[in-house]
């Protein structure tokens, strides 16, 4: 009789939502970038979206469900496809995003979620020669963003100052990258083959090996325990993942086959439960396994199976769950018929008090250090939080303690005291309030929902103007055949 290893997430299984409370009818991109085209945080969902004439995605509020309405507004500043989004971790009204136009863009959602079109960023990150391809925030400083373009150039941004820091040639096309838990690595995957680990700080590469033998485009996720997984492709074309350690990257530590379907393997991870979740482009599978220190170290649990496949996925973050339904992890699919479907996994427990074991402190929305001292060569693990009183409190607050873009440029503000030319919001945050206001008045917050106010009125009375003007050519038509009678 085989020995069953034990593990409390044996029998964590998925249960797919009902339709009405997924969200329906989105134009998904028709791009074939080999990205995940959707981004989730505890506040809103982000789909990367077809558009006319340049690129744009769809942002809506995690509680909009149902059908999308055709017209619905979008974030759409940039003049080529959108290729890559992310929402930034210390900050969930904040989400940048990469395009075939070369740039990067920050952009602040309203609390409310988009009312008009929002084309006016709040960064833009000049640098690349050619296509971004990937972005990646960093996991503990404020404002640091890495870009991958296909200009064979990683580029480390200063967000707040819209400054690139740091640049690190690299061979090749990147395909995948993944910052180690405090930040002071990146392992990136490239078109050469390789995986490389770079020293965030200097940009010099500590490490590098080939992970998998095949041509297709491979996968990195850097684990919390200085471990480095990968999925990719054997030279026969079938599918593995492998595991390595950081410190000897010569030979894994462990390598296995899959199958032998051709779409590529995400990574999804969970430092918290050490899980693994593998969902492939092109597949209806979700597979999950637990990395432990004993071997064989990568434990298969189970596979979540469904009749239609996945065009993109996105995963939520564990202050998202719902700990109360011993959720542990959440994904959005999305569908080629233009559905985004929410599917829970969760662990059977038949207790309703708080799993301590399922649920330890886990990474909070407070950044650990400012960019300055990142750039300075700091480094610090994340600053960690109870989800024991449940993730909505926090959810709820969000809107006066949570830290705006706008507040963290005050050395941009600071340094054009006499240029007038200096962004208007940024001049705002740097104003004191007037008197008489209550200690949390959040006045970026109110500049920012004004903002957008201002602009949905301007496109209102453009389109009344519009529709002014057709009314008196039409009046001026049916008076010309007056006249002709």
């Amino acid at each position: 009789m085989a020995f069953m290893r034990k593990s409390k997430f044996r029998h964590v299984f998925g249960k797919p939502e009902k339709r009405d409370q997924c969200y329906d009818g989105i134009r998904i991109t028709k791009t074939s970038w080999e990205s995940t085209y959707c981004a989730v945080n505890p506040k809103f969902v982000a789909i990367i979206t077809e558009a006319a004439g340049g690129g744009a995605f769809l942002v809506l509020p995690l509680s909009k469900v149902g059908r999308v309405p055709m017209d619905a507004p979008t974030v759409a500043g940039h003049k080529g496809a959108v290729l890559d989004i992310q929402w930034c971790p210390h900050n969930d009204n904040v989400v940048a995003s990469a395009s075939d136009d070369c740039t990067v863009k920050v952009w602040q959602i309203p609390d409310i979620g988009l009312i008009t079109n929002l084309t006016e960023p709040v960064a833009n990150l000049y640098g690349h020669q050619k296509r971004v391809g990937f972005i990646a925030w960093h996991p503990t400083a404020q404002n640091v963003l890495v870009s991958a373009g296909s200009d064979y150039k990683l580029i480390f941004w200063n967000v707040g100052t819209e400054e690139p820091m740091l640049e690190v040639d690299v061979p090749e096309q990147i395909w995948s990258m993944s910052f180690n838990y405090n930040g002071s690595r990146l392992a990136c995957t490239a078109k050469d083959k390789k995986l490389r680990v770079i020293n965030t700080h200097t940009g010099s590469i500590v490490a590098e090996t080939q992970p998998h033998d095949g041509a297709k485009p491979s996968q990195v996720a850097y684990l919390k325990d200085g471990q480095i997984f990968t999925t990719g492709f054997s030279r026969m074309s079938e599918r593995q993942y492998a595991l390595w350690d950081e410190k000897d990257l010569n030979k894994p530590v462990n390598k296995s086959e899959i199958d032998s379907s051709n779409g590529i393997l995400f990574i999804f991870y969970d430092p918290d439960t050490s899980m693994v979740y593998l969902a492939g482009k092109g597949d209806s599978l979700i597979r999950y396994y637990e990395v432990t220190d004993e071997a064989p170290y990568v434990h298969y649990l189970e596979l979540f199976q469904s009749s239609s496949p996945q065009r993109g996925m996105g995963f939520m973050p564990k202050r998202g769950l719902n700990v109360n339904n011993c959720e542990i992890a959440r994904f959005y699919k999305l569908h080629n018929n233009g559905l985004c479907e929410v599917i829970p996994f969760t662990v059977p427990r038949k207790s309703e008090l708080f799993q301590d074991d399922l649920y330890p402190d886990t990474a909070g929305d407070e950044p650990a250090i400012a960019a300055d001292d990142f750039f300075a060569g700091k480094d610090a693990n994340p600053i960690l939080v109870s989800l024991k009183d449940g993730y909505k409190s926090t959810v709820k607050e969000v809107k006066v303690a949570r830290r705006n873009v706008l507040d963290k440029m005050p050395s941009r503000a600071a340094a054009q005291p006499n240029n007038t030319s200096a962004p208007a919001p940024a001049a705002a945050a740097a104003s004191p309030l007037p008197a008489g206001l209550p200690k949390d008045f959040d006045a970026k917050a109110v500049m920012a929902e004004l903002s957008v106010l201002k602009k949905t009125i301007k496109a209102q009375e453009a389109r009344i103007s519009e529709l002014e003007s057709r009314l008196d050519g039409k009046e001026a038509g049916v008076n010309d055949n007056h006249d002709d009678n």
